[in-house]
């Protein structure tokens, strides 16, 4: 059984750890903005010394961005490492981690896209709970969207249960099924999940509540992911289903043969009939909820709900 660890909760005055496991700020000068921001509301922030690397797409050797990461851990002073960004190389540092440090220090880990393989294994081998939410170079290096900040900073920094989640009032989710279900919410972005399907940085399923959502992957791209979940047995175990947005997933060529993403959704996810949402605001889009991963949550199709049923912080 899971043995979840939940990280001390954000307070005004910690220290803040930017970092990039995966690839480099496009514009670093989003780093500097999202460093300003987290000091204009009263947080101390410090900089990994690579986080600005440049080594093609990633930030740096594997080494360099393993190693900021570990350090950040290892740093009793930071209380929460927040990425500066996805792109591509989260995976490639699992092997370099030190879980046993990130064991010993549990602290706030936060970002989404590729750094769904930092959730996945860290789950896996130590049991803290991390957070899918907005990075440094891109939402708080910009001008972030009111509702993805304050859903961020009441799952960070309050340590009661959360409960029924506030939906953003321009997105309309769809409920589906005729009872609730419960589970650990497990997942992220679909690409990144099935990258490491059959390694050892794989959590347990097993009556979880899968969340997934994607970007600019075409519909068939999608069906061969989720046909590839299906296959592992993945899509048998979880209770329910939490999707995202899919964003940018057309067809390239709409005027030869396809199947569409709503197809491809109703028949590999939903017509199992287990209870689902979709259409959340979350994954590549600018207004998201930041959702934690490993904590108890509930769909509830009846009452229209999407809860956290348990504390994502102490």
């Amino acid at each position: 059984m899971l043995n979840v660890v939940k990280p001390p909760r954000l307070r005004k005055g910690d220290l803040i750890s930017i970092v990039s496991p995966a690839s480099s700020p496009t514009d670093t000068s989003k780093v500097d903005s999202g460093v300003r921001y987290f000091e204009s509301l009263g947080y101390r922030v410090t900089v990994g010394k690579n986080a600005r690397n440049v080594a093609g797409y990633l930030a740096g050797t594997d080494e360099e961005r393993a190693g900021d990461l570990n350090e950040a851990f290892k740093n009793k002073n930071v209380k929460a490492i927040i990425c500066s960004r996805g792109g591509y190389g989260s995976s490639r540092i699992l092997d370099r981690l030190d879980y046993g440090a990130i064991r010993r220090n549990p602290k706030i880990l936060v970002g989404y896209s590729d750094i769904t393989a930092l959730h996945m294994a860290i789950l896996k081998k130590t049991g803290l709970v991390t957070f899918s939410g907005p990075m440094v170079a891109m939402e708080f290096g910009d001008k972030i969207d009111p509702y993805s900040e304050t859903t961020f900073f009441d799952m960070v920094t309050h340590d009661k249960t959360p409960g029924r989640l506030k939906i953003q009032k321009d997105s309309k989710p769809v409920f589906r099924g005729k009872i609730s279900a419960k589970g650990r919410i497990i997942g992220g972005n679909l690409s990144l999940i099935t990258s490491i399907l059959g390694t050892k940085y794989v959590p347990d399923f097993d009556g979880s509540l899968l969340l997934i959502e994607e970007v600019s992957e075409e519909p068939y791209s999608i069906d061969r992911m989720l046909t590839q979940l299906r296959l592992a047995g993945i899509l048998d175990k979880v209770s329910a289903f939490a999707l995202g947005q899919f964003t940018n997933c057309a067809p390239e060529e709409p005027d030869k043969p396809h199947r569409t993403l709503d197809q491809i959704l109703r028949e590999d996810i939903l017509s199992m009939g287990k209870p689902s949402v979709s259409n959340l605001a979350y994954g590549h889009v600018p207004v998201k909820m930041t959702l934690p991963i490993g904590v108890m949550a509930s769909i509830d199709p009846v009452k229209r709900q999407f809860s956290i049923d348990e504390p994502a912080v102490s």
